[in-house]
């Protein structure tokens, strides 16, 4: 898809716009976010992102739209992921609630900017050298099979580590003890101080970055095209804070997300590795935009049914042997 300087521009400044109003209409004074809130928002948010490639279809036809469409879920899925650190990182730095929407509203507009960097350089790189899809091919199918080894072992991270630029940065500047409302900076004696609003917003932005690894490479393998990955990371991203509130109880319950995950990310490293062949002149099949929103659709369906299954076996399980313990 062709897109103008003045497009991309007007894209930009659409998604400005967007924020701004997110903030000053539901995010601007500090407050504990309500269900109906969180579920009012998360609903705007994929409303927004409906209506962008709709746009793309009237504007660029069905291939462009196609490639946002399976873009935007796949990224939405991954991000899910990003909520169980971001559950952590708030416990860590025990953050109030009334002051959580604000903290994932900064950290997630950093995060959209260091991946606007992680796609810009992913786009030169792609450009310059197609080789680098076997790489990313290659990265994508062992992430997947490390995703099924630690669903297979249970494992679960159970404590947030900060990352080696939140040590510089906390060795580096002198922070407060305690929070001082949604300020990120007091001089205190003379001396100006961060709080630690400032260095939580940094650990959720900064940490995002692990994700990107995996996210960033997943979507090239599904459009090649820096516009639509651009617009589908932020359109995932932008609707996270108010998904984090929305589903927040329910995280625990995706049990099988890993297994999901892993399966997408898989799916999508054979996708690259067989675009990789085929862009070195071997005659082989390659999976179409069609098929493979069909299988991500598919996929995370499936997950989230068993997932809910297995999370209501579990406590049916739990509540028998607590009646037992209490007849005993």
């Amino acid at each position: 898809m062709d897109v103008s300087l003045t497009m991309w521009l007007l894209t930009v400044l659409g998604l400005c716009a967007l924020v701004a109003a997110d903030f000053f209409i539901g995010g601007r004074k500090p407050h504990e976010v309500s269900l109906k809130e969180a579920g009012t928002w998360t609903v705007v948010w994929v409303v927004l992102a409906a209506l962008f490639g709709l746009g793309l279809l009237a504007l660029g036809g069905g291939e462009p739209a196609g490639e946002f469409f399976a873009g935007y879920i796949t990224e939405k899925s991954l991000s899910v992921d990003n909520l169980f650190v971001f559950v952590l990182i708030m416990a860590k730095f025990s953050v109030p609630a009334a002051y959580q929407q604000r903290v994932l509203m900064v950290g997630v507009l950093i995060a959209l900017v260091l991946r606007a960097v992680f796609i810009g350089a992913g786009a030169a790189i792609i450009a310059n050298f197609s080789w680098i899809f076997y790489l990313f091919g290659a990265f994508l199918i062992w992430t997947a099979w490390k995703l099924i080894q630690e669903a297979r072992a249970g494992e679960q991270e159970e404590e947030y580590e900060e990352n080696r630029f939140l040590k510089a940065v906390e060795r580096r500047f002198p922070s407060t003890d305690r929070y001082h409302g949604t300020r990120l900076f007091v001089v205190r004696n003379g001396q100006r101080l961060m709080t630690p609003m400032l260095i939580v917003m940094l650990a959720i932005g900064t940490t995002d970055v692990l994700f990107a690894l995996d996210s960033i490479p997943a979507i090239f393998g599904l459009t090649q095209d820096p516009y639509i990955v651009f617009t589908a990371n932020a359109f995932a991203l932008m609707g996270l804070r108010q998904l984090y509130f929305l589903i927040g109880g329910l995280l625990r319950k995706l049990v099988h997300l890993s297994y999901g995950l892993s399966v997408i990310l898989g799916f999508i490293g054979v996708k690259l590795v067989l675009h990789a062949l085929h862009e070195s002149g071997v005659s082989v099949p390659e999976i179409s935009i069609p098929v493979s929103l069909g299988v991500i659709c598919a996929v995370l369906a499936v997950t989230t049914v068993t997932s809910l299954r297995a999370a209501r076996k579990a406590e049916d399980a739990a509540g028998a042997r607590d009646r037992q313990g209490a007849d005993v």
